[in-house]
């Protein structure tokens, strides 16, 4: 008589997972397509009167470019700080390693809230930055940080930050330290070892990070709400106004399945770049 497979399974040991995931993502992303097709407030008429409402309105696409934009400038300043710092833990001995892990860790083990009223505190007109920047002599009136277009990305990169150095931890500790010194043997420097072997084996790393920190920037609605102030804009807040300020729930169930699929359009194009990036570190 044949065993079964080790890795033979029962599908019935699923239905419960797929029952809680059916039941509390499918029904509500239905109801909520559902409800996004109606033309009134009264839920009485379907039609496609608030995709057009805002993908005719140069207001509401606006909104929708500056949070795509938002978030790869946030992904962009996170991978320029994040690679250094994941460099720097992969090839700092194992006591400093614990160090360094547990302040790339320490947003995550912080409240959101928390964290964003302290940027408040750092950039606001008597914070930190501006009684330094004072006290230095290097400006003459505090300067405005807070409510502002860097002010929002400063603080989602610090935010989001252990959400690109972790993968790249993991890419750079899988890279073989002898390919460094292969390519320093045959005479390249240190610049060109890093371009040639070091950047590509990294890269599914990179398209990681810069996937998840995307993704976690352009729907940070906490942060871009306080840090941003009532003068900026982006997508969550708007669709928080139409929702709970103005009740138009068809509308706000249009602008978030519009936001859903611009998303899911960018994280498409991440896996399709961290798959081209594979085929590139393994060729």
């Amino acid at each position: 008589m044949r065993s079964a497979p080790v890795t033979a399974y029962d599908l019935k040991l699923a239905l419960p997972l797929a029952g809680f995931f059916a039941l509390f993502f499918v029904a509500p992303l239905l109801i909520l397509i559902l409800v996004s097709f109606y033309t009134d407030t009264s839920l009485t008429q379907f039609g496609l009167a608030q995709y057009a409402r805002f993908l005719l309105d140069p207001f509401s696409l606006s909104v929708l470019v500056s949070t795509l934009w938002l978030g790869v400038k946030v992904t962009l300043l996170c991978l320029l700080l994040g690679f250094p710092l994941a460099w720097t833990f992969v090839r700092s001995p194992r006591l400093a390693q614990g160090v360094l892990m547990l302040i790339i860790v320490l947003p995550l083990l912080t409240s959101v809230v928390v964290r964003t009223f302290a940027w408040i505190v750092i950039l606001g007109r008597q914070g930190i930055v501006n009684n330094l920047l004072l006290s230095l002599g290097l400006a003459d009136t505090p300067l405005r940080l807070l409510y502002t277009d860097g002010g929002v990305v400063v603080a989602l990169a610090q935010v989001q930050m252990p959400l690109m150095v972790l993968p790249l931890i993991t890419a750079l500790s899988r890279i073989d330290p002898n390919l460094r010194d292969a390519s320093s043997a045959l005479g390249a420097g240190a610049w060109r070892s890093f371009v040639k072997v070091i950047l590509p084996l990294t890269l599914p790393g990179i398209m990681a990070g810069c996937l998840l920190t995307f993704a976690a920037a352009i729907t940070a609605f906490i942060t871009q709400s306080l840090v941003g102030g009532g003068q900026m804009l982006f997508m969550p807040m708007y669709l928080y106004q139409q929702s709970s300020t103005l009740s138009n729930w068809p509308f706000a169930a249009a602008i978030s399945i519009i936001f859903l699929v611009a998303v899911l359009g960018a994280v498409t194009l991440f896996n399709l770049l961290g798959r081209l990036s594979r085929g590139y570190a393994q060729g």
